[in-house]
């Protein structure tokens, strides 16, 4: 790790106003207790409000923030990667939103952070992504942030047609599927639907999150049973 990287995650880690040792410090960042020493010194003498001593521990004065953009070299990576990966494969609102991201991203970032976004060899193609596909996923997710029931048309695996009304709580990709995490109010459970066999769909009012019927409920359920049917 480069030292300006690491005098990075020094202030991440002390964020919170809690007290936080130089020897987790050094365990966490894989260096010595006399080198986080070292840098927590040049941190205060460049301004930056760390508070405490050896051997007692360190905080950060609450009310300090640094500049949005100080990515480290992986965290710009993993930037470009999960944009392009959201352009390719997201809705089109979506993949328009990370291709804005990309330009605004690279333009402010520093001359060497700006050479390593366009150095990035992580890409995704899009061969299955549909109009339709992508103008459904924007509806679902609009949907899921605005807790929307849907009554939607699908086809099962089988083939066999089915009209539903579900809570949609969340959007899963995985590798050249989508699903929607939901609430079926048909089976009174948790249930995944394939984005591409759901037909149409349309408001069915709002709901409120209800114990039992949650996007955490769900995962509790996946923990303890498996993925539902």
């Amino acid at each position: 790790m480069r030292r300006s990287d690491r005098l990075f995650q020094i202030v991440q880690y002390l964020r919170g106003g809690r007290l936080t040792t130089a020897r987790r410090l050094a365990a966490r960042l894989e260096v010595s207790e006399r080198t986080i020493y070292r840098d927590i010194a040049d941190l205060q003498s460049c301004g930056v409000p760390i508070e405490g001593e050896a051997g007692v521990g360190y905080l950060l004065r609450e009310g300090f923030d640094l500049p949005p953009l100080m990515f480290t070299r992986d965290e710009v990576a993993a930037l470009v990667a999960g944009a392009r990966l959201v352009r390719a494969w997201g809705g089109a609102s979506l993949a328009l939103a990370a291709e804005e991201a990309l330009v605004k991203i690279e333009a402010v970032l520093p001359p060497e952070a700006r050479a390593r976004a366009r150095e990035v060899q992580i890409h995704a193609a899009s061969w299955d992504m549909t109009d339709a596909l992508r103008a459904r996923l924007d509806a679902i997710e609009a949907a899921v942030d605005a807790r929307t029931r849907l009554a939607i048309a699908y086809v099962d695996a089988e083939g066999r047609p089915t009209a539903r009304t579900v809570r949609p709580l969340g959007l899963w990709f995985w590798g050249k599927v989508w699903t929607l995490v939901a609430w079926c109010e048909l089976r009174e459970d948790f249930r995944m639907f394939r984005i591409d066999r759901i037909g149409e769909s349309a408001d069915a009012g709002r709901f409120r999150a209800e114990r039992g019927r949650t996007l955490a409920d769900f995962y509790r359920a996946m923990q303890l049973k498996g993925p539902p049917g």
